[in-house]
């Protein structure tokens, strides 16, 4: 069962993403304004889910995307909506706690 979470609601590989952290990724946290001001980790920025579309043409760019959330729900949904857009190197990174142990 808890493979079955992983994946549904789970983050990449921790190992990959490290490796893509440490290599300068861009980090995503895509929960709202608000919450995103209660605390996020070490050089993230703020697209909230609802204005991950919007962005797609100046993350075109980037060389690795790392995104992630409060749980994994809406980091996995901003994941699909850019590599629908055509943006491969994107990484759901799962919870915010996930991305915390990850980058301490």
């Amino acid at each position: 069962m808890f493979g079955f979470l992983k994946k549904l609601f789970g983050s990449e590989d921790s190992e990959r993403l490290v490796e893509v952290i440490n290599n300068g990724a861009t980090l995503i946290d895509v929960r709202s304004k608000g919450e995103f001001a209660s605390g996020s980790v070490k050089n993230a920025v703020n697209i909230p889910l609802n204005e991950i579309s919007s962005k797609v043409k100046s993350l075109k760019n980037k060389e690795n995307i790392v995104v992630f959330c409060r749980s994994g729900m809406r980091s996995k949904q901003a994941q699909s909506i850019l590599k629908q857009a055509g943006i491969t190197n994107v990484f759901n990174g799962g919870s915010l706690q996930n991305m915390k142990n990850i980058t301490r």
